[in-house]
């Protein structure tokens, strides 16, 4: 809810950024005019990009507790290769390729500290990736990989990947990645992934999933 909130303050300060543009490009005259046309474009310019900013921070969902996040399951195409359907807690489907014995799923989360972990306020979450690996370690280095982003930024408007990098501008956000365990692909096979507050989860949710989780341990 907070992210949601959050992105809406935003979405209205883009909004009044726009009003403001057109108030100023939409009054006549010759050089005050162009000055105002050039500092309402630039006001346009700043409206797009605080618009995609709550964009990309509406993507970001909260963790009220742990609770599954999305599903898994795989239709196998040849030896190491696969159909992987990935649907989120929204119902949203992906489907895409992997080649490999084993799958892994990537989030972004951003975490809370100081002052405001004191407020109780819930981390958040973005799904990030979904991967392939080779059981094989000569294989993983030669054969053929696949990965995929399962969500991305509009237009290069990243949030998370700013706080990321740049730990020591707002000391009260901690974004980090978190990576579901790598698990066993076969055909058939069906998994759940669960998000808490100290990372992804995945566990097996059919038999043909459990029979494969055992095959590798």
């Amino acid at each position: 809810m907070i992210f949601t909130l959050l992105a809406i303050f935003i979405g209205l300060i883009a909004a009044y950024l726009a009003y403001k543009a057109v108030s100023v490009l939409w009054q006549n005259s010759w050089f005050v005019g162009f000055c105002r046309g050039i500092f309402g474009l630039t006001l346009l310019a700043l409206c797009g990009l605080v618009a995609l900013t709550a964009y990309d921070v509406y993507s970001y969902k909260q963790v009220l507790q742990e609770q599954v996040v999305a599903t898994i399951n795989f239709d196998k195409i040849e030896d190491q290769h696969y159909f992987a359907v990935l649907a989120d807690k929204d119902g949203k489907e992906q489907r895409v390729e992997l080649r490999g014995d084993q799958w892994q799923l990537d989030a972004r989360i951003v975490k809370w500290q100081g002052y405001l972990a004191t407020f109780g306020i819930k981390p958040a979450f973005r799904l990030e990736r979904l991967s392939g690996r080779y059981y094989d370690i000569e294989q993983e280095t030669t054969a053929k990989r696949t990965a995929y982003t399962v969500h991305d930024s509009l237009y290069g408007i990243d949030v998370w990947k700013i706080f990321n990098s740049n730990p020591e501008w707002v000391p009260v956000v901690d974004a980090v990645y978190g990576s579901a365990t790598y698990l066993p692909m076969k055909d058939g096979a069906l998994f759940e992934i669960s998000l808490s507050n100290t990372g992804l989860v995945a566990r097996p949710i059919n038999d043909v999933a459990r029979e494969a989780v055992a095959e590798f341990n």
